[in-house]
């Protein structure tokens, strides 16, 4: 009720008689009475102008409880008051008064039987929590007497009971407790003992114990100490991954992959295994390296242990340089090793996981999923991660020493080495090993330009001292018998000995790789070695050449060929018919050989020199190098053609260079041979050093690519005709020039193999242009000798004089048939003194004899063009003098046909032509001079050629011989 009454008296609420009461005086007098009310209330006010009136009041009078009403009127009023409108305005205040009271009045009736009844509930209220507290005043009093009435002697036992139950615990804890510090010394035993899984699980075991007496205080340092063990543990499980490393111990890494699962950190030890393997490279190395250059050093100065790597490469001495590098990748292939056997350790442990399990493990295999996947991604990336640092550490070692000073053994060694490294890589992760090819690529150019440079220096000064003396060699001499051509195996030649072949059946599988080869012990770059000396070994018992009895048997008559392989039973293949190569003679065939194969007591072997020898070795030395180095495989190719290309030419220039070749009209160099030749001096040969302004041409950068033009040995004497002009000489050159282009021709496959397929038609176009046209060159060089050693001027002067416009047919040949068959016959003998020094082959007889034939035939001709007069009896006598020669030609030599039989026949034949045919005669021999035509023509008159008929025919002759000048 007194809540009500507050409420009411905050809200300025009071009833209508207290709001009477409360009036002034002043404004009770104003106020009407209740009768007055009741008249106003019995009035009736239309309720709508009742509200107009209210709505009238000022908002401000609505505003606020502290609102003075009597200032805000008085402050309203003009300066000057009129009394009339202040009346007003008090009527007007006055009826807004009534009808606000009206209104509150109303309001306060509507509202009073709800205020009535509120008030009684009130009242209520106040009666219920009288009674309330009544009865909490009882129960307090009563809890008071039931407290006073119970024993503290029950309440006392039931404590004691449950401390002794408390102690009971505590008495169970602190025996734990005891045991757990107990356990570091168990831990650092099974520590010692490497047997990290035990010692984890233990440690795990009493961090759990632990955990559950966290409660107690000396726990908390007993965790802390657990907690430091267990670090402890990882740090040495983190040294004991490190070592496997370098020696994988399958047990070892065993244990220490267990350790890491039950520490649940299986991806945590793969990503430190990989930061292992780095750290091990870069230690491996450095310890290599660092050996080597303190050793070399030979004091123990300390200033090497703070270099860097790559700064302490470049103190490698050249003695050092090869072991240290063997050394280093040794260390190197141990470190993959393990890495290759960490893989398989993976491999197989995930083949025994993946086996059937039963329902109850289906719970783990996710996360067991979800390690293996990471640890094989892991596993894989750093097989190329790994391999890269392998690459970069060799590449600093490699680019830290200047090679080109090595020896060639020495930089083969190097290049082998790391060709082998390189296989390594490509079996490790499949990698091309750009970095390692493109630093030997970076140190083969430097080496290889040095090389050969001074490799054709070497071999002009060989060409210079040269003698073109026979070099004696086995009658089964084959470059595969060569200490250089060894590592081409039984792809290296098709005439490789049966016993070569089954010795390198030793060899391991091919289809094994060097992992698999050396998985459980050895080390392929060990091997390396090994074979190496074994190859040297076997080199030195057999060099290539026959002991001093057999030397004389190349001398000597000829031997069984019982021996020799099938492959080495061919000559050369007859470069005029093309014939298959023919096998070498037997002794029943010897008897049956015509005298002009002078081939027949000589045995089979190869016809080369000591320089040949050398180009050759050259050549294994260079292919041997591209084997290993595949890319630089074009510029050695363009090297090894340089020296067969300075070799021809040195032949072609020494024996085969004439002035009189484009006079002979014979077409003795083929526009091949001549382009061939041509492009050999402006690319190789340096032309302007033998000149007497050498110094004065061209920047030195365009020359120092070139080689000077060779001389010939002044041993060699080229001018005596007892010697027929150097014809042994001759045949050691070309023919060792063509063995050389047929040692060419069977590496063609190999080097076609090692070629860039972009590079291959220089290789083609080689062979094509310069090694085939190397039999041509026979030609030339024979020439030379053909020409001098028949008297052909003699011939033409004893034909001279002989009368050939006879009336009577002759029977008896002319005498210069007789001197020229004599020449001929001398010839023969000459020849065959030659042979008994050195073996002339069938090609070569061949080409002497045809030459000397054709320049004799062409002799005749000319001799028969220089006649005056002739009558058909002439004629009969030329064919029968060339008939004559014919004859005895077929006893001295066995070529066939006779080479430009043709040519004398049909220009002796000529003659019988009548003026039609003689004029279709002039226009399709052109092989005759124009003086060999005219005469014929000149001779013909008035036999049955009239003047007009031989003005024509010259004429005809002249228009031949216009185009041509």
């Amino acid at each position: 009720m007194q809540k009500i009454k507050s409420l009411m008296a905050r809200q300025g609420l009071k009833s209508p008689q207290e709001s009477m009461a409360d009036l002034s005086p002043v404004e009770n007098l104003r106020i009407p009475s209740k009768e007055e009310l009741r008249e106003l209330r019995e009035q009736p006010i239309d309720p709508q102008a009742e509200q107009e009136i209210i709505d009238s009041i000022e908002e401000v009078y609505f505003s606020n409880d502290s609102f003075d009403m009597v200032r805000h009127e008085l402050e309203k009023l003009p300066p000057e008051l009129n009394l009339q409108e202040l009346e007003d305005y008090r009527d007007k205040l006055k009826r807004q008064q009534a009808a606000v009271s009206k209104k509150v009045a109303d309001l306060i009736l509507e509202k009073q039987p709800a205020y009535v009844k509120e008030l009684e509930r009130v009242t209520a209220l106040q009666t219920n929590l009288q009674l309330a507290a009544v009865i909490c005043t009882n129960a307090r009093r009563q809890l008071s007497v039931a407290k006073e009435g119970f024993t503290e002697a029950s309440l006392g036992l039931l404590a004691n009971q449950r401390r002794r139950q408390l102690l009971t615990g505590l008495l169970k804890s602190l025996r734990t407790i005891k045991t757990l510090q107990r356990t570091d010394v168990r831990l650092s035993e099974m520590l010692e003992e490497e047997d990290y899984p035990g010692a984890i699980q233990l440690c795990l075991e009493c961090q759990k114990a632990a955990s559950t007496f966290k409660h107690y205080s000396c726990i908390s340092e007993l965790n802390s100490k657990l907690q430091d063990t267990l670090e402890q543990i990882e740090e040495q499980l983190d040294v004991a991954l490190s070592k496997t490393c370098k020696n994988f111990d399958v047990s070892h890494y065993t244990k220490v992959q267990v350790a890491y699962t039950l520490l649940g950190k299986t991806q945590t030890a793969m990503d430190q295994l990989h930061m292992h393997f780095t750290q091990a490279i870069h230690n491996t190395v450095f310890q290599v390296v660092l050996g080597y250059v303190e050793l070399c050093a030979g004091n123990a100065d300390t200033k090497f242990q703070k270099m860097q790597y790559k700064d302490l490469c470049t103190h490698i001495t050249l003695e050092s340089y090869i072991p240290c590098l063997m050394d280093l990748c040794k260390a190197l292939w141990e470190v993959m090793l393990s890495y290759y056997r960490t893989m398989q350790w993976h491999e197989e442990r995930d083949r025994q996981e993946n086996a059937p399990t039963p329902d109850d493990a289906v719970a783990e295999s996710d996360e067991l999923v979800v390690d293996r996947s990471y640890v094989k991604k892991k596993l894989e990336h750093g097989l190329t991660r790994i391999w890269q640092d392998v690459q970069l550490k060799v590449k600093a070692y490699i680019l830290g020493t200047d090679m080109s000073n090595f020896k060639y053994d020495d930089f083969i060694v190097v290049l082998d080495v790391i060709s082998r490294l390189m296989q390594v890589g490509e079996e490790f992760c499949g990698s091309k090993s750009e970095v390692l090819q493109e630093s030997i690529k970076r140190q083969s150019v430097n080496y290889f330009k040095n090389y050969h440079r001074a490799r054709l220096e070497e071999l002009r000064m060989f060409l210079e001292n040269e003698t073109w003396e026979l070099c004696p060699v086995k009658s089964n001499f084959n470059i595969s018998q060569l200490h250089e051509f060894r590592f081409m195996g039984q792809c290296r030649s098709p005439s490789v000995s049966p016993s070569r072949q089954a010795g390198s059946s030793t060899n391991p599988p091919l289809d094994e790789s060097l992992f698999q080869q050396y998985i459980q012990e050895g080390n392929p770059f060990e091997v390396h070695i090994e074979h190496k000396e074994e190859e040297t070994e076997d080199v030195l018992a057999s060099n290539g050449y026959e002991s001093d009895e057999l030397e004389k048997n190349v001398y000597q008559e000829y031997d069984s060929d019982s021996d020799v392989p099938e492959e080495l039973k061919q000559d050369y293949v007859d470069e005029q018919t093309g014939d298959a190569p023919l096998k070498s003679v037997s002794r029943e065939t010897i008897r049956s050989k015509k005298k002009s194969d002078y081939n027949l007591n000589k045995t089979n072997a190869p016809i080369l020199t000591n320089t040949t020898l050398n180009v050759i070795r050259l050549v294994g030395k260079y292919i041997q190098m591209m084997n290993i180095l595949k890319p630089i495989a074009f510029d050695v190719i363009h090297c090894v053609s340089q020296l067969f290309d300075y070799y021809l030419y040195a032949v072609y220039t020494f024996f085969g260079r004439n002035d009189m070749y484009e006079s002979s009209g014979l077409g003795l160099i083929s526009s091949r041979l001549r382009t061939t030749l041509n492009r050999i001096q402006e690319s190789l040969i340096d032309m302007e050093a033998v000149g007497e302004n050498a110094g004065l041409h061209g920047p030195t950068e365009d020359r120092k690519e070139k080689v000077p033009s060779p001389h010939l040995s002044q041993m060699v004497v080229l001018t005596n005709s007892g010697t027929l002009y150097g014809l042994a000489q001759r045949v050691v050159a070309t023919e060792s020039l063509v063995f050389l282009a047929e040692q060419f021709e069977s590496l063609q496959s190999h080097l076609d193999t090692m070629m860039p397929a972009a590079k291959k038609p220089f290789l083609q176009q080689f062979y094509s242009q310069t090694v085939s046209t190397a039999s041509e060159l026979r030609k030339p060089i024979y020439w030379i000798v053909a020409a001098k050693a028949i008297d052909y001027e003699q011939m033409l002067l004893m034909m001279a004089g002989v009368k050939w416009d006879i009336r009577e047919i002759m029977s008896q040949h002319n005498v210069y048939v007789d001197v020229l068959l004599k020449e001929f016959e001398q010839f023969n003998k000459r020849l065959g003194d030659v042979s008994r020094h050195v073996r002339i082959p069938l090609p070569v007889s061949n080409v002497l004899w045809e030459h000397c034939i054709r320049l004799a035939n062409r002799t005749l001709v000319e001799g028969y063009a220089n006649v005056k007069k002739c009558s058909n009896e002439g004629r009969a006598l030329m064919q029968l003098d060339f008939q004559q020669f014919l004859m005895k030609l077929d006893k001295l030599t066995d070529l066939r046909p006779i080479p430009d039989k043709e040519f004398v026949e049909t220009y002796i034949k000529a003659y019988y032509l009548t003026e039609n045919d003689m004029e279709q005669f002039i226009k399709n021999h052109r092989e005759y001079s124009m003086k060999q035509l005219a005469n014929l023509v000149n001779v013909c008159l008035g036999s049955h050629i009239n003047k007009k008929a031989r003005q024509k025919l010259l004429a005809a002759i002249d228009d031949i011989d216009r185009p041509k000048r």
